[in-house]
């Protein structure tokens, strides 16, 4: 179900962001105490996750892609369209063959899959995002370079 509502952009610290009406978020369901929504800000599409106050309405943090898609500014009070979003926002990301082969060749698989879920996620996302070879190599070689620090047992080839 999709919601409309008009809010003034406002700072918290660094970050702008609006209140979302309360008889907006009594009808969504919170995922450990977060909602996640998609919507538009004047028309521009985004995706983003509403975040509690204590004591308060959820909060909608605009972002800069946000603000400049639909060509507001900081003060201006804009028209939101919202509604839960049901779909996963978990993003894969797959152990890149190039990455796996160099592991492989250094006995270090096995010890960057002990390594938490969330550690292999956040190395595999920065590799994932590096355009050249060589940024890609350079990097994937610190990754190795820390693995075999954080365990001895490794042979070095």
């Amino acid at each position: 179900m999709a919601f409309s509502f008009k809010a003034k952009i406002y700072k918290v610290e660094i970050n702008p962001c609006v209140k979302v009406p309360r008889r907006i978020t009594d009808t969504m369901k919170p995922q450990k105490g977060y909602i996640p929504i998609k919507g538009k800000i004047q028309n521009h599409p985004f995706k983003q996750t509403l975040v509690p106050v204590k004591g308060e309405s959820y909060r909608l943090f605009v972002n800069d892609p946000m603000l400049k898609g639909a060509k507001v500014a900081l003060g201006e009070t804009v028209h939101f369209s919202i509604e839960q979003n049901f779909a996963s926002r978990k993003r894969e990301f797959p152990l890149l063959k190039s990455f796996k082969d160099v592991l492989s060749t250094h006995n270090l698989l096995s010890v960057f899959k002990k390594l938490a879920l969330s550690r292999q996620k956040e190395i595999l996302k920065y590799l994932s995002y590096l355009k050249s070879e060589v940024s890609r190599t350079r990097n994937i070689n610190k990754v190795i370079e820390q693995l075999r620090k954080n365990n001895p047992k490794t042979s070095i080839p």
